[in-house]
């Protein structure tokens, strides 16, 4: 497998769109672990494009205990590496990262907020 370091400076804005959930082997059932026997972490990471309304998700896995981020809020990504992967004649990029965790936003980290109401009542 070919690991490629990311520049996460690069890929503008991050969020949490799926809350910290532990890898399981779907065979088993058990969670996964890493080769120092952590237990491994999936994020769903909303990444937007700077200078574009285009965005996509990627799931990154972290080692450790569960990531302190909730859906919706803005995160880091502390040394991401791309993985390209094949199996079985598939192929793929899995994303893996050493921590994810909420990213200052004047002052204080918190989850943006749910969707607003319109003045007549009704949602946005």
């Amino acid at each position: 497998m070919q690991t490629i370091p990311v520049d996460v400076a690069r890929l503008g804005a991050l969020m949490c769109v799926v809350p910290p959930e532990p890898r399981v082997n779907r065979e088993t059932g058990e969670v996964r672990t890493d080769r120092e026997g952590r237990r491994l972490y999936v994020v769903g990471v909303s990444v937007r494009q700077p200078e574009s309304r285009r965005a996509d998700v990627i799931e990154v896995v972290v080692p450790g205990g569960a990531p302190t981020v909730a859906e919706g809020m803005r995160v880091r990504i502390q040394d991401l590496v791309a993985v390209a992967w094949e199996i079985d004649g598939r192929r793929g990029t899995s994303y893996r990262a050493v921590a994810i965790t909420p990213a200052e936003s004047e002052g204080k980290a918190a989850p943006i907020a749910g969707r607003a109401k319109s003045s007549s009542g009704g949602d946005a």
